[in-house]
């Protein structure tokens, strides 16, 4: 096989190597093609192939960025490569191919990265895990039988099984947090706006979905924020320049922190006793590196309200984004072009009336507030990312399940991803423990709007004192 030591390294150890001659961009190339088609008919994370596009760039002059000569993916919604379909998971865009390059498809590759495929995703992003009817099931590199979370589950398939040593992923109400935490990764969902959406952030108007990488390494998370995380100039509603490179906090001291601790959710279903077990491990780590911990048993939040006010939203959002998209498709979509979920989706949501969208936008806006106010106790919040620990495949299946049977079970895995979203503060999941049939667990660790820097000191102080990178799943390398 190809440069047999690839999967050895993380994206900016990669990057060294052929810096200093070790190695060609495109030997690395060729390594990950070998490990995409060795792993990939099993776990069905790589939805297109441009390896003939990917070899002709490694061949070529690439841009001198952090990542030269690395390997990467996209994942296969909302985030446009030029001459690549993107489908977003449904047949109603099966035969759509993107004309341009996004904004942060240019800082990709502008950091040296070699585009080599798109990832799996479920249909338009909307489950949290990543099984469907047009993309195939995606599973699980620690345990085939078990989901490999959603939305960016293909991108965190591939990163887990070392195909890649990071990929795209995008976040909307979980989706990089929870296949982050289901594949044993590092998945940062930065502040809103952080990373641009332009030149076409339709799809973003609400601020919930954001942009960023799954990887292996803490360091491979925050060169990349380093090097996409600005927004464009005309961002409406952009945050707060960060105050030095990620890449400088992560070798500092987070100090002595003050870590607000919360397993509470919406409807009272507590965590999956392995949850509950890495959940108390974690906050002995944090408690025997120094920081203060502030036990939150209960937030005070109506949860039910926010989830109510963030339905009619997103509703509203995918009613308008379907009809924008019939223009571009040429026709409405027909029941049998999307799966029972999505078309369930759509369909509430034209009868969504405009006070109800109206209310929902108030009561986001307020609540927002309160869970923002949270912050003057702690500087840190300490939760898991899910309930339970990967569920097995077909448990969360968004096509042979009803829908509203689908959604009840995702609240009982799910919960506790969301409102970051909307309040559109930094979050963090990292692999800070494993099951007891040897499934990841991630915990969650939530900072202030635009503090993603606190965020990367202490997950590089918990890497150093928890390691995870020997961890490896049964299908890897």
């Amino acid at each position: 096989m190809a440069f047999p030591e690839y999967a050895q390294f993380d994206g900016l150890g990669l990057a060294h190597l052929v810096r200093r001659g070790e190695v060609s961009a495109a030997e690395l190339v060729d390594a990950a093609i070998a490990r995409i088609e060795r792993h990939d008919p099993v776990l069905n994370a790589v939805v297109y192939k441009a390896y003939d596009e990917a070899r002709v760039a490694a061949r070529g002059k690439l841009p001198d960025g952090p990542f030269k000569g690395v390997p990467f993916l996209i994942k296969d919604i909302g985030t446009p490569v030029e001459g690549w379909p993107m489908t977003s998971g449904s047949a109603y865009l099966r035969n759509y191919v993107s004309p341009a390059d996004s904004e942060l498809t240019r800082r990709y590759r502008a950091s040296g990265v070699v585009l080599l495929c798109k990832t799996n995703t479920p249909e338009f992003g909307i489950p949290g895990t990543t099984e469907g009817r047009h993309l195939g099931v995606c599973r699980n590199p620690w345990n085939p039988d078990h989901s490999c979370g959603g939305s960016s589950g293909g991108a965190a398939a591939a990163v887990a099984s070392g195909m890649v040593a990071l990929a795209h992923g995008s976040d909307g109400l979980g989706s990089i947090r929870i296949p982050a935490a289901q594949c044993g990764l590092v998945g940062m969902k930065p502040t809103q706006y952080r990373n641009p959406g332009g030149p076409d952030d339709r799809g973003r108007a609400h601020g919930f979905v954001v942009d960023h990488v799954l990887t292996r390494s803490v360091r491979d998370s925050a060169a990349m924020l380093d090097w996409t995380g600005t927004p464009e100039d005309d961002t409406p509603y952009a945050p707060p320049q960060k105050a030095r490179p990620y890449m400088d906090e992560i070798r500092s001291a987070p100090g002595t922190l003050k870590i607000g601790l919360y397993t509470d959710v919406p409807k009272g279903t507590p965590p999956h006793p392995d949850v509950q077990a890495v959940f108390e491990a974690t906050a002995k780590t944090l408690e025997d590196l120094g920081h203060t911990l502030i036990v939150k048993k209960d937030l005070p939040i109506d949860w039910r309200k926010l989830y109510r006010a963030q339905a009619a939203v997103s509703g509203a959002m995918f009613a308008a984004s379907i009809e924008a998209l019939t223009e571009v498709v040429g026709h409405a979509p027909e029941p049998d072009e999307m799966e029972p979920l999505a078309w369930a989706s759509y369909k509430g949501s034209l009868k969504l009336t405009p006070s109800m969208v109206g209310a929902g936008l108030q009561t986001l806006r307020l609540i927002s507030r309160q869970i923002l106010a949270l912050w003057r106790e702690f500087d840190v919040l300490l939760s898991p990312v899910t309930l339970t620990p990967p569920p097995r495949i077909g448990h969360l299946d968004p096509v042979k399940i009803e829908p509203r049977e689908f959604n009840r079970r995702q609240s009982q895995v799910f919960g506790y991803t969301p409102p970051y979203n909307m309040t559109g503060q930094p979050s963090l999941s990292l692999p800070m423990g494993m099951s007891r049939d040897g499934l990841p667990i991630g915990m969650m660790f939530t900072g202030r709007y635009s503090d993603e820097a606190t965020l990367y000191r202490l997950a590089a102080q918990l890497e150093e004192a928890r390691p995870w990178i020997d961890r490896k799943p049964v299908i890897w390398g």
